[in-house]
């Protein structure tokens, strides 16, 4: 059964489509990290809905990864990473200049980052910025559309440089089928065949996509801030050729 899964897979591939996976049980570092109690009581509100454990199973993320997040927001994602990481692994939490020029814009990452040994803050400049070292993971939750209302082949063009070889770009969005990217400004949403188009035109190919977060009943006409907790997202992870 497993090599049949595995051979469908590969004619996805080659066929041009990824095939939907499935979902897949967490490890046990991503269930820990789950778990734990330190993280805010109002992250762990948003668990059900969000379904980080199987999330972060799907973007393939291990003990010991480097991880570029971009733009981590209020850090729901980057508690979790950097548990699931452990020790041994890292978090770059790539924060765009507008909020490092803000007066107290990085205080709130900052203080993550000292919570967590192992989170690093870094102000991005896709043109310029070079990290310490080549990362495993590159992971954007809920933001693609917003760099897409910019130059999105630099930013992806910086993604797939900083990777290693064989390394991943995990992307979930709100979704807007069909809207190709004029919804990414007014609706905050993106169309996941733009997504695909994009990053696959900076050299990445799409591994796989999952339906976890798939809600058909959104009329996927509002801003997801009208629609959470509850908007219809896609999630897609590219693959960097080893």
């Amino acid at each position: 059964m497993r090599r049949l899964a595995t051979v469908l897979a590969s004619v996805g591939l080659i066929m041009g489509s990824a095939a939907f996976a499935q979902a897949q049980e967490p490890s046990p570092a991503i269930s820990s990290a789950v778990a734990d109690t330190a993280r805010p009581a109002a992250d762990r509100a948003r668990d059900a809905l969000r379904k980080p454990a199987e999330i972060v199973a799907f973007a393939g993320v291990k003990p010991g990864d480097k991880i570029a997040e971009i733009a981590p927001g209020g850090g729901y994602y980057t508690r979790i990473l950097s548990k699931a990481v452990g020790p041994q692994g890292k978090v770059y939490a790539l924060m765009p200049a507008f909020f490092a020029n803000r007066p107290g814009g990085l205080d709130a990452i900052n203080a993550l980052a000292e919570q967590y040994g192992n989170v690093e803050v870094v102000v991005i400049d896709y043109a310029a910025t070079e990290l310490p070292e080549p990362v495993d993971l590159v992971w954007t939750t809920e933001n693609y559309h917003d760099l897409a209302n910019g130059d999105i082949a630099t930013v992806n063009g910086w993604v797939f440089d900083a990777l290693k070889p064989g390394g991943i770009y995990f992307v979930e969005d709100h979704s807007a089928p069909g809207t190709g990217t004029s919804a990414t400004n007014t609706l905050h949403r993106i169309d996941p065949e733009a997504v695909k188009q994009q990053v696959t035109a900076a050299g990445f190919t799409l591994e796989a996509e999952s339906d976890l977060l798939h809600n058909p009943n959104d009329p996927h006409d509002v801003n997801p801030r009208e629609a959470e907790p509850t908007s219809d997202k896609f999630a897609l992870r590219f693959r960097k050729a080893g």
